[in-house]
């Protein structure tokens, strides 16, 4: 089931490309356009640019460019199909699908895995308010310290013990029952017998960023094993690219100022309770780069939170070494270390709210910890010290932050600068960020065809209502089609930039016109359309050239082609 070209304009032009990045990107006016340092890669001056009458953005740094699709995708780690229904829902429209020539299972599949996860997370819901075990579950809850509020804010329910809670629902429902196997709600022994994955245990729905239900954690009621169960991964269900507990938090918090990753969803929720709702876990996995992004892109501040025990120290750095390629200006990352034996479940219960967020407060700057944390491994051994914080500070792509850990180094190890630190250790050369990018762009105007195709792709309002070029079809010239298809779109609709490159997007000129659509073509506003106008008469006379040439060389004419002759020979007297 593919999606609607015609509906892919529409979502193009009723999105405001400069509101919807302004969201998520603070963009101030520059001219006609809007600036921003770029979301995309590290950079202390602005280069990134949002044309609103293009609805087109473009980096002049790393080179990121595209339309509000594109920008989705980018920013927010979606798909192409995720992208648009992302942007459908913002404006509260219902994706169309149309029928395509061959099967779409993928799809499909991930729709009623959609459906059927939001349906488990109803009935465990059902479960926990209903089920005969409904006290035990109550009394469990209340021992947590868990409020009916907080329940209903992270859909909490429970999985009642025994095989086939979930699996009765869809006994007559083979087709059901083989999706919830590949959804890892249900589990297949090697005797083909089916039986539920998840039972007695208090049940939390993991959400994605548009709120879909795609897995669930599992914490046991009782002293069985494991104490937490975590859904396997799934075609709509991938770990480390999720964090539980963002979906509820973007909810309370448009732009949070600040947000916490622990290890555990129990953590999230109990710090909910106690008013912390600005928490979510990874899942019980390492903190994953993807992860990461999402964090940074979520708050101004991320606050890593770790037991105090060596699992923690050690997850920390893991972290750290993942979080440090990634980090831009403006970042602020750090690491906060409870108490020995102690989670931020247990933690904030014991101290409240205050306290635990006078520990936030007091977190230790992502700087502080790396040489803390060098300094207790290596003690004197300055030289060691001094290669392991080089390898690290390496990795790092924001030169302002390199540059700040190299001054620190410098005074770890008694020197004056970061220079002399240089120096010393023969790294005059040393890269602390990444190597600007050269500015290739596209000098001049080129030829008249780029030049033309640039226009139109930059102006796409040129074409419209623009007579028919019938010459242009029998020009000799690379390139000439991609004009005349460009010509033909924009003669019968009034396109935008961003809806005419749309049309593209699968073609082998998607990377060309992209270029094009933001090349520098040094001509003023006011005189683009006696350029296009120019370039179109260049190409035109092409034509008559061409077709001069042709007809001069030829043994034998016809009458009319010798009468055709005699007017090109005028023609291009006229022409000189």
């Amino acid at each position: 089931m593919a999606i609607p070209r015609d509906f892919i304009n529409d979502l193009i032009a009723r999105t405001d490309i400069v509101e919807l990045i302004d969201r998520k990107v603070p963009l101030k006016k520059a001219g006609k356009n809007y600036s921003a340092c770029c979301p995309f890669h590290s950079e202390k001056s602005p280069s990134f640019t949002v044309s609103r009458d293009k609805q087109f953005y473009h980096c002049f740094g790393c080179g990121a460019h595209g339309n509000a699709i594109d920008f989705v995708m980018e920013y927010d780690r979606l798909n192409f199909v995720d992208a648009i229904e992302d942007l459908a829902g913002q404006l509260g429209l219902e994706v169309p699908r149309e029928q395509g020539t061959g099967p779409r299972r993928d799809e499909g599949l991930a729709r009623d895995l959609y459906q059927l996860m939001e349906e488990a997370a109803r009935h465990y819901q059902t479960q926990l308010r209903q089920h005969a075990d409904k006290q035990k579950v109550d009394e469990y809850l209340a021992l947590r310290g868990l409020s009916k509020e907080v329940v209903e804010d992270f859909s909490i329910g429970f999985a009642p013990d025994g095989w086939d809670g979930l699996l009765g629902r869809y006994r007559t429902n083979p087709d059901a029952q083989d999706k919830l196997l590949t959804g890892g709600m249900l589990i297949e022994n090697d005797g083909g017998k089916r039986y539920d994955r998840f039972r007695d245990r208090l049940m939390f729905p993991i959400r994605d960023r548009r709120g879909r239900v795609i897995g669930f954690g599992g914490r046991v009621l009782g002293d069985g094993t494991p104490k937490y169960l975590n859904s396997p991964e799934t075609p709509i269900f991938h770990k480390g690219q999720e964090l539980y507990g963002l979906y509820e938090l973007k909810q309370k918090h448009r732009d949070p100022e600040r947000v916490m990753i622990v290890e555990g969803y129990m953590d999230v929720v109990a710090l909910a309770q106690f008013g912390i709702d600005y928490a979510v876990a990874s899942l019980g996995t390492s903190t994953t780069a993807e992860q990461f992004q999402l964090l940074l892109r979520s708050a101004k501040e991320v606050i890593c939170c770790y037991d105090g025990d060596k699992a923690g120290y050690e997850a920390a750095w893991r972290a750290m070494e993942t979080a440090l390629p990634l980090l831009k200006p403006g970042d602020k990352v750090t690491f906060l270390f409870l108490p020995q034996g102690e989670d931020p479940d247990s933690q904030v219960r014991k101290e409240g709210k205050e306290a635990f967020e006078t520990r936030i407060d007091n977190a230790l700057p992502l700087a502080d910890y790396l040489f803390d944390t060098l300094s207790q491994k290596y003690g004197t051994d300055k030289g060691n010290l001094a290669k392991q914080a080089i390898a690290l500070i390496e990795k790092i792509k924001d030169t302002v932050l390199a540059n700040l850990l190299l001054e620190n180094l410098a005074h770890k190890l008694g020197m004056n600068s970061s220079e002399d630190l240089r120096k010393k250790l023969g790294l005059t050369s040393m890269s602390t960020g990444p190597k600007a990018m050269a500015q290739k762009g596209l000098k001049g105007r080129g030829t008249p065809l780029r030049l033309a195709i640039s226009l139109l792709v930059q102006h796409p309002e040129l074409g419209h209502k623009l007579p028919v070029q019938p010459a242009l079809s029998h020009i000799r010239m690379t390139g000439i089609e991609l004009l005349i298809q460009l010509l033909e779109l924009t003669r019968e609709q009034v396109l935008s930039t961003a809806q005419l490159l749309e049309s593209y997007r699968d073609s082998e000129h998607w990377g060309p016109l992209t270029k094009l659509a933001q090349w520098e073509h040094q001509i003023a506003e006011d005189n683009v359309a006696q350029e296009f106008r120019k370039a179109l008469v260049w190409l035109n006379n092409q034509y008559i050239e061409q077709r001069y040439q042709e007809l001069s060389i030829k043994p034998d004419l016809t009458r009319e082609e010798k009468l055709q002759l005699q007017k090109l020979i005028v023609v291009m007297k006229g022409m000189k």
